[in-house]
């Protein structure tokens, strides 16, 4: 098996995502001490769901993330683990972005997500299409186009 898929006692998986999600009104916040902290604290969630962080940068006021993910875990639920505990660690270690953000939600609402691997959609394709042709008459595949 290649060093590029998980596997356990049932499951070969190889599921990678790229996530963006920005800070509420895009304020450019992440500078400095809170940047460094920021980094720390998703690399600690990460470590502690599970998740490969293949690549991510922290920007002045988003965050990219390439992430690789066990299939028992769902792309909404990591962002929502990542965005709400970063906020509430930052917010409590930095009590001066309380003054930009009174109502304790520190990132905007939403993200943006975009599945990512080692395949495309013409190789899925292809492969589907091979096994479509019976290979004698007594098989035959239920074809779902």
């Amino acid at each position: 098996m290649s060093n590029y898929q998980r596997t356990n006692s049932h499951t070969v998986s190889r599921l990678t995502v790229h996530i963006v999600w920005s800070t509420k009104y895009r304020y450019s916040v992440l500078k400095d001490d809170i940047k460094t902290r920021c980094r720390s604290i998703l690399i600690q969630i990460c470590d502690a769901e599970d998740v490969r962080i293949l690549k991510g940068v922290v920007s002045k006021d988003h965050i990219h993330m390439h992430l690789e993910y066990r299939p028992s875990q769902s792309v909404s639920e990591l962002v929502r683990r990542l965005k709400g505990r970063s906020s509430r660690k930052l917010q409590q270690e930095f009590p001066e972005l309380g003054k930009k953000y009174w109502g304790r939600h520190f990132w905007a609402i939403g993200f943006g997500c975009w599945s990512t691997g080692n395949i495309t959609d013409e190789m899925v394709n292809e492969y589907l299409e091979h096994h479509r042709r019976p290979k004698d008459d007594d098989q035959s595949d239920f074809i779902l186009d």
